[in-house]
């Protein structure tokens, strides 16, 4: 009866699988609460749109498997939707994600509606993209009540009505985005009463184009602590004189002002803005003379056509600019001589002066730049050319005197065919055609769905559409900074609209893939809609506007929500739970609190270890550091030495933590790998869990590597640093996760392992990356599983034991070769007892329930896990899913009279259902379930496993060492490049941390 009751017990918990980060809370209730609330936003709102990720579908938590939606301890901090063809519109309910810290519509132009009001209610919102969709009406005032608000994007919508002054409380906002809507109205200053745009001193970015905002220009909004880097207020309706107090902005760099009705003269202190790279004063009623720039020497590029400036000589500045690129004053006052000293500038590209009263000689037969490539002065009154010998660039004369006399059947009166724009070239692809809206990766020649928009950039720094260095390095800089493959980036038909916008269609391919995952299409709407992607400065400020995107895993889907009552059972159910263990949790805190203190200190209080912090060397190091700090080169060479010696200085008493003993792993500088991460930027981040935050990263060899960064406070973080050190650079296996080196520095405590392309197997079992695993692979998968934990169990010395061991913790690499990872819960095995007495640790679905009732932890454990993950590998369902575990539902519905699938027809993956001839399938059911057995004594060892899958593949004639990529190319195809399409996606190093499982539980 006992034992029935303990069975019942952990059965019990696999239903709440979130109560002990509940327990880890402050306030558990009200946890709880956040999160049953959280979760019925989200299903009322999967029930409102349309489109939403199958996903959504599959799981009625939203924290374990949506895709799109981010969770911290059961609270939903992020949602990402971008680009995921939703429809509706945006409800009420959306204010009820109270925890939420970024929210990411972007590019669903099938939102329609007005925006919720209660989007004030998100006050601890940093990020709000809304950018591409169609929603309508006027911008909410109560936006106003995201006081941690950094980064807005509301253009590209059908927005109307005024842009609310409650705007001006956003004092943390750098980024404010209402560009390309119906925005009509003044721009709104501060009074006594209300706010105003004049208060946001920390924004960079006005970003307030193409609107139908009218009146003057306010002398308020500008003043000399601002930090205003891009003033866009192009294509509005304002008047009047543009406001003096632009001139004490000194940090612009880009001002466009152009096609309004401002009027009056330019600004006196306009050269004070030194800093700028683009001004465009063009297409309005400006009078009196050509401003003065002379001292802009950042100019780039200058448009000033289309005004009623007075008539005037070209002013002394067009001679100065040494970094001006193109000139432009089209429908001008300026008459007399064309200046040859602005073909001399040395950066000078394009000279567009069409429609002047340029008159006399055109003198062009000294010395031009280099750069020159485009002269327009057509339609001036130019009567004579001279040009020197080598003159090659495009001049243009049609409408001058001269072209009806000397040079009348020249090239350069004649209309001429400009320079072929710039496109990705396919002459490597031959004739290949593809089918449906597939397009040919100019990388790989193969026909795929890429990603594909358009980019807008809004000030671009030249005008030669033809120069292939430019855009060459704008495709480099894509695939670079979005983590794609070399070459995968498509450039097509660029070209400057009607708003003076360089336009350019961009596609980007998956690697090795028809398609794209949704999580990468989110990832990549994310990083071009939050400016993550940053081009070269030649481009200057865009946005992006993504097309529809057809996903692999496109088809009718029947949605499944749940209902009020459902919800209200699990909830109440989850509350009886917490009440028995609150007891338990106030018991902990005291015992949790001691442990923080040995468990931050993971390497003890060594004088050495004091004296490498921040790269530095004591004055007086302790007698023993002596050699390893002689030199810093001494110091960087030695570093591992000292590290392993480091062990016979210091005690290593039960809480000492001591040093780590390390084999063949390097010591990186907290500095290097900040720099390789991009200083950990989030469009680096590839993972997260309860040990903290995984990044991406490329190390000086040019190696690709994935960080562990622990979080700060972690309390587990710090032995799971040292043990993670100690066991991985000293176990070696092609079949477990490389260790490459660690950093403990600064305060910080980072892990750095080899990079695994192809990501999770959990993640390859749902298809989010394009994978195919057929059943042969799945047998590979389990195979080289199986020899990694069997290294560990036999070969390690001494033994040991993973403890969390499931498909998010098992990495494929670009072959598929199956790598165990993530070693933070694991134990040395004592050589002088066969178990060892712990506490529980792991995670709910795959954990042991002998290990459960008696806390003796042997390698039977983990070979209960892995046939957990054989039965993944069978029906690609989680362990426990609406409800159901799986071992149970296998165990009840198997039938061995089935000889061909045991009864599991309709629970095996739909993948490989249909797979004329599951070779070995009977015998793989069987070893799963042997490994399953509740009692550890009926279970094999993994050296058993081992033989028994490699006795499936011999039967099958394959070849069993098929982890290698020689063996399995035939199967496999052929590797993926370093910079593969898994690159940033952030299940590719999930790391949940496990959970740590009371001792008892008492029903009260």
């Amino acid at each position: 009866m006992a034992a029935k009751l303990k069975i019942f017990c952990y059965h019990l918990l696999i239903f709440s699988s979130f109560f002990h980060t509940i327990c880890s809370e402050t306030n558990p209730q009200d946890v709880i609460l956040k999160w049953i609330r959280a979760a019925a936003v989200l299903r009322s709102l999967k029930d409102q749109w349309g489109n939403t990720p199958p996903s959504w579908d599959k799981s009625d938590d939203p924290c374990v498997s949506w895709e799109g939606v981010s969770c911290n301890n059961s609270r939903v901090t992020s949602l990402g939707l971008s680009t995921m063809g939703l429809t509706g519109k945006m409800s009420g309910d959306i204010g009820g994600l109270t925890e939420l810290i970024s929210l990411d519509l972007s590019f669903n132009p099938g939102l329609t509606g007005p925006l919720s009001p209660m989007l004030g209610d998100l006050q601890k919102l940093t990020i709000l993209i809304l950018a591409g969709c169609s929603f309508t009406n006027s911008i909410p005032s109560e936006l106003g009540n995201l006081s941690e608000l950094t980064f807005l994007a509301l253009n590209t919508n059908n927005l109307s009505g005024v842009i609310p002054p409650s705007l001006g409380k956003l004092s943390k906002l750098y980024w404010l985005d209402l560009a390309e809507n119906q925005l009509r109205g003044p721009l709104p200053v501060s009074s006594n009463e209300t706010p105003g745009l004049d208060l946001l001193k920390k924004a960079k970015h006005f970003h307030f184009n193409k609107n139908q905002l009218s009146g003057q220009i306010p002398e308020q909004l500008f003043s000399s602590d601002m930090s205003l880097i891009h003033l866009l207020l192009d294509g509005n309706e304002f008047e009047g004189h543009i406001p003096s107090t632009l001139g004490l902005v000194q940090s612009l760099e880009v001002l466009r002002l152009d096609r309004n009705s401002l009027t009056g003269r330019v600004l006196s202190n306009l050269n004070n803005l030194t800093k700028i790279t683009e001004l465009n004063l063009a297409h309005n009623m400006l009078s009196g003379f050509l401003p003065n720039l002379t001292g802009m020497n950042s100019l780039n590029y200058v448009d000033l056509s289309n005004n009623s400036f007075k008539r005037s000589e070209a002013p002394h500045w067009f001679s100065t600019l040494s970094s001006l690129n193109t000139l432009v004053i089209e429908y001008g006052p300026l008459q007399g001589s064309v200046p040859q000293e602005i073909f001399k500038l040395p950066q000078i590209e394009q000279v567009k002066l069409r429609n002047n009263a340029f008159a006399d000689k055109l003198d062009m037969s000294g010395k031009v730049s280099e750069q020159l490539q485009l002269v327009d002065l057509r339609n001036n009154d130019i009567s004579s050319v001279t040009l020197g010998s080598e003159y090659k660039s495009t001049l243009e004369l049609i409408g001058n005197p001269v072209c009806s006399a000397s040079l009348e059947n020249t090239i350069y009166c004649q209309i001429q065919q400009s320079a072929r724009p710039y496109t990705t070239s396919l002459a490597n692809c031959g004739s290949e055609l593809c089918e449906d809206n597939q397009k040919l990766n100019p990388q790989s020649c193969e026909c795929a769905y890429p990603y594909e928009g358009t980019l807008y950039f809004r000030a671009p720094l030249f005008r030669d559409l033809s120069n292939s260095s430019l855009f060459h390095s704008l495709e480099m800089s894509l695939w670079l900074k979005l983590g794609l493959s070399p070459g995968s980036v498509s450039v097509q038909n660029p070209f400057f609209n009607v708003d003076d916008y360089l336009q350019v269609q961009l596609g980007l391919f998956p690697s090795n893939s028809k398609f794209f995952s949704r999580s990468e299409v989110q990832r990549l709407g994310f990083a071009l809609s939050n400016q993550t992607y940053k081009p070269s400065a030649e481009f200057g400020p865009y946005f992006f506007i993504a097309s529809p995107y057809i996903f692999g895993d496109d088809h009718r889907r029947t949605h499944f929500s749940s209902t009020m009552i459902s919800g209200i059972s699990i909830a109440g159910a989850f509350l009886v739970l917490l009440l028995a263990g609150l007891g338990i949790y106030a018991l902990r805190q005291k015992r949790r609190a001691e442990e923080a203190i040995s468990v931050s200190k993971p390497f003890g209080n060594s004088h050495c270890l004091l004296a490498l912090q921040n790269d530095s060397i004591s004055a007086h190091p302790p007698y023993h550091c002596l050699y390893y700090f002689s030199s810093p080169d001494a110091r960087h060479d030695h570093f591992l030495s000292f590290f392993s010696n480091l062990v016979n200085w210091i005690p290593r008493g039960k809480d000492s933590g001591g040093a780590p003993q390390l084999k063949g792993s390097r010591w990186f500088s907290y500095d290097e790998l900040r720099k390789c991460t991009n200083n950990f930027s989030e469009s680096n981040e590839i993972g997260s869990g309860g040990y903290g935050k995984v990044y991406r990263g490329m190390i000086s060899s040019g190696k690709l590597v994935a960080i562990k960064k622990a979080q700060l406070g972690s309390m587990q973080g710090g032995l799971e640093f040292k043990t993670e050190i100690e066991l991985l650079s000293r176990v070696h296996h092609k079949n477990l996760v490389g260790l490459v080196g660690f950093c403990f520095e600064q305060g910080e405590q980072l892990l750095v392992y080899e990079f695994m392309m192809n990501g999770t197997l959990r993640e390859n079992l749902t298809g989010r990356n394009g994978t195919h695993l057929d059943w042969k692979r799945r047998i590979r998968i389990a195979l080289g599983s199986a020899r990694g934990l069997a290294y560990l169990h036999e070969l390690a010395h001494p033994p040991i034991i993973h403890r969390d061991v499931k498909s998010t913790n098992i990495l494929l690499d670009e072959n598929l070769t199956a790598k165990v990872a993530d070693f933070g819960l694991s134990k040395l095995v004592s050589e002088t007892s066969e178990h060892v007495s712990t506490q529980v640790k792991g995670t709910l679905g795959y954990l042991d329930p002998e290990y459960y009732m008696t806390q003796q932890l042997t390698e039977k454990s983990d070979v209960y896990s892995f046939g957990v993950v054989m039965l993944e590998l069978i029906t690609a369902k989680q362990p426990i899913e609406k409800g159901k575990y799986i071992v149970r539902e296998i165990r009840t519905a198997m039938d061995k009279s089935d000889e061909s699938h045991y009864g599991l027809k309709e629970m095996i993956d739909p993948a490989i259902r249909n797979t004329p001839n599951l070779v070995g399938f009977s015998r793989f059911v069987e070893l799963a379930m042997q490994c399953v057995e509740e009692s550890a004594s009926d279970r094999p060892t993994m050296n058993e496993v081992v033989k028994t899958l490699e006795s499936i593949l011999h039967n099958d004639g394959l070849h069993t060492n098929s982890t290698s990529a020689s063996s399995s190319a035939t199967e496999f195809g052929s590797g993926k490049h370093p910079y593969g399409e898994s690159l940033a996606r952030k299940g590719a190093f999930e790391y949940s941390g496990g959970y740590t499982l009371p001792i008892k539980v008492e029903p009260k």
